[in-house]
């Protein structure tokens, strides 16, 4: 009895350092993958995430200006942009029913507007 309380205990301390709210849980790689590669997320700002599925990254701002990089999927839902320019972070995408949310290493939350994809890329 003990031991299952402290893996309570330790999964609910898990849950809530990334931040998560109810109803919330973390993509499981094989959905990181589904999710990411080759696709497109739109987030309600007007900016855009495009995964290649040879790992290229780039993220187009609102204004159209576009930054470069690459990007690796982690387990426990992560995936981490190492920018061209030399800046690096590690996100989280969870799902909250149909809705999709990326967590950034900030803890500020994105909700993904639309995924679009084109596995040819």
């Amino acid at each position: 009895m003990h031991r299952l309380i402290l893996v309570l205990a330790m999964l609910a301390s898990a849950a809530s350092a990334q931040g998560l709210r109810d109803g919330e849980t973390v993509l499981s790689a094989a959905d990181m993958v589904d999710t990411l590669k080759g696709h497109t997320h739109e987030f309600h700002d007007g900016g855009r995430s495009f995964f290649s599925i040879t790992e290229s990254y780039s993220y187009t701002y609102p204004d159209g200006g576009i930054a470069y990089g690459r990007y690796e999927i982690r387990d426990g839902g992560v995936v981490c942009t190492f920018f061209n320019h030399g800046f690096e972070r590690c996100d989280t995408y969870v799902r909250n029913g149909n809705r999709l949310i990326l967590i950034n290493q900030d803890g500020l939350r994105f909700p993904v507007k639309s995924v679009s994809g084109d596995d040819t890329i």
